[in-house]
């Protein structure tokens, strides 16, 4: 009787974790996979690789999982599945890989792009360019024109991003938020929510790729990647690099 019981609790656990939908398949393929002794890391990869909503609503959060219908919010997701699972994944494992975006040595990297799948894992490499090294190369050029104010006697300003946006946009950040809101059909406030934070980034990179020359998207492509690193060098714990594609 007593595995009777264990068998009725673990299904009435799985039926309070699960969302409506048919990204339940997902969520429910996650908990009996773990139940069943699979690497969480597995786990979690095969989930995400048949989950099918672009965006849902959990609580008062709106999750965007596609940026742009494209960039694919891996870590975003991780969180969302972990979350329903509860303690099945170590706590600790769990924070490392929602702040390194890495799973544990243990984890073959090799599997990462078998596991997410074809669609996820180009998804996932939007994400990887477009945010996530945009993002990179933004500081790259505030701290490139942090140290020419130093050089010149400037040791006052603190807010640099108006002058990097000139040089990699040419533009200013008000005059590139005004058009982002004006293709997105968002009222221009002037603040965004970290979702439309990651959706304007990822309307910057694809602006850049669009006015650009390829000499120069490379360029800024390289120096992106090496803050990336540095970030990454200096601060092993923090900086989200996660599984970085191998550059040639």
């Amino acid at each position: 009787m007593q595995e009777v019981h264990e068998t009725d609790a673990n299904e009435a656990a799985v039926s309070t974790m699960l969302t409506e939908g048919e990204d339940s398949d997902a969520i429910e393929h996650l908990f009996t996979a773990l139940e069943h002794g699979v690497d969480w890391p597995t786990a979690l990869l095969e989930a995400m690789s048949i989950w099918r909503t672009p965006t849902e609503t959990v609580g008062d959060r709106r999750h965007n999982y596609f940026i742009g219908g494209e960039a694919f919010d891996w870590l975003l997701m991780a969180e969302r599945l972990c979350d329903a699972v509860g303690d099945l994944i170590p706590a600790a494992e769990r924070e490392t890989l929602l702040f390194t975006g890495r799973f544990p040595e243990s984890f073959d990297a090799e599997r990462f792009k078998e596991l997410l799948g074809v669609q996820k894992h180009s998804g996932y490499l939007n994400y990887f360019y477009g945010i996530v090294v945009e993002e990179a190369l933004q500081l790259a050029v505030e701290r490139e024109v942090h140290k020419r104010q130093l050089s010149n006697g400037n040791q006052y300003q603190d807010d640099f991003s108006e002058e990097a946006f000139f040089r990699i946009y040419r533009h200013s950040p008000s005059e590139l938020l005004r058009d982002f809101c004006a293709d997105m059909s968002y009222p221009n406030t002037g603040s965004l929510s970290l979702s439309q934070s990651k959706e304007f980034t990822y309307w910057l990179f694809k602006y850049r790729m669009r006015t650009a020359d390829k000499a120069r998207i490379a360029s800024d492509t390289r120096k992106g990647l090496a803050q990336l690193q540095e970030l990454a060098d200096a601060q092993p714990h923090t900086a989200t690099i996660g599984y970085a594609p191998e550059q040639p």
